[in-house]
């Protein structure tokens, strides 16, 4: 078999060469990309009876792409966002794939003209100060865990850092003397700074005096030392929402995630008449584009806008109901 048409070869020939040496992708796209695989082989196994180190690379082809995208949102309820970010995994490795194996050019063009999904974009979600406000107080800082979580909860809301940046957080790349700030490689291995306000300084001078666990040098340990993982941290924001949830019951109807506090800091800068641009240096965002959904979400800055102007003089009028064959029309 010729080995550019081995598909067993080109996937992890994709991985290694690809993704980790020419690319140098972080460790995140590498996990979600090696996600998507797993469960594309573990469908395909189910739907050709074969065992993925058969396949050749003329099996992937566009229907069973489609196939197992439809199977995702239909057996595992995923979102069409989350559809889409699995076809982006595949639509890499077949870019890829076009230089290695050219002799598939047809297939690899078909796989790669898979639309995306359409969907309805969602306003942001974000706290209000008083939310925000109940969410730092819940937790018991009379235990070393509730110090730890009350100083990751305000580093977040503070800072606005993705998940990835906080667990991964280490104590040399805090600086807490004149300047403060924290130095992370976030998304698209981009190195950025963040400034710390003085509060933030003084909690996390306070918890870097605690006893280290196993001598790590992560700023957010578990218990054993180590980094906390995605569904630690979810516990951990679930734990104190509920606590919160007693003294603010506006937090009844949110879910809060890091992303959530990342909004919010968002939305704090752009309420404060931050500018766009300023905003999207802030939270390390390619485009300043990408901060018009914050503006989307606004509805003081719109309350504000509506203010400015005159309205116009309306009069109500009287209810004149429809037709019967009208109402029947417009009701489909």
């Amino acid at each position: 078999m010729n080995p550019t048409a081995d598909f067993p070869f080109l996937l992890q020939s994709f991985f290694t060469r690809r993704l980790i040496q020419q690319r140098q992708v972080s460790p995140h796209t590498i996990s979600s990309y090696r996600d998507t695989f797993r469960l594309l082989l573990k469908f395909t196994e189910k739907r050709l009876h074969r065992q993925p180190s058969a396949l050749v690379l003329e099996d992937i082809d566009a229907p069973l792409v489609t196939a197992f995208l439809d199977d995702l949102e239909k057996g595992r309820g995923i979102t069409a966002r989350s559809r889409n970010l699995r076809l982006t995994a595949i639509r890499s490795f077949f870019r890829y794939v076009s230089f290695e194996a050219p002799t598939h050019a047809a297939q690899i063009q078909r796989v790669l003209a898979i639309p995306d999904k359409r969907f309805t974009k969602a306003l942001v979600h974000f706290l209000t100060r008083s939310e925000a406000d109940a969410l730092l107080a819940a937790p018991d800082q009379s235990s070393w865990y509730g110090r730890r979580d009350h100083a990751l909860l305000l580093v977040a809301l503070q800072t606005g850092l993705r998940l990835s940046e906080l667990t991964t957080m280490r104590w040399p790349d805090v600086s807490l003397g004149i300047g403060a700030h924290i130095r992370v490689i976030g998304k698209g291995r981009k190195e950025r700074c963040t400034p710390l306000a003085k509060q933030t300084v003084a909690v996390l001078r306070a918890w870097q005096r605690e006893p280290a666990r196993s001598g790590t040098e992560i700023v957010f340990p578990n218990a054993r030392g180590s980094r906390l993982s995605a569904d630690g941290v979810q516990y951990i924001f679930a734990k104190h929402t509920a606590a919160a949830r007693g003294v603010c019951p506006s937090l009844h109807r949110k879910r809060v995630t890091p992303h959530v506090l990342r909004h919010t800091m968002a939305m704090e800068l752009l309420q404060a008449g931050v500018d766009r641009a300023l905003i999207a240096l802030w939270l390390g965002h390619e485009s300043v584009e990408t901060t018009q959904m914050y503006l989307d979400a606004n509805m003081a800055l719109k309350e504000g806008v509506l203010a400015k102007t005159t309205p116009h003089n309306g009069k109500p009028g009287r209810y004149q109901p429809d037709d019967q064959l009208l109402a029947f029309l417009k009701a489909l």
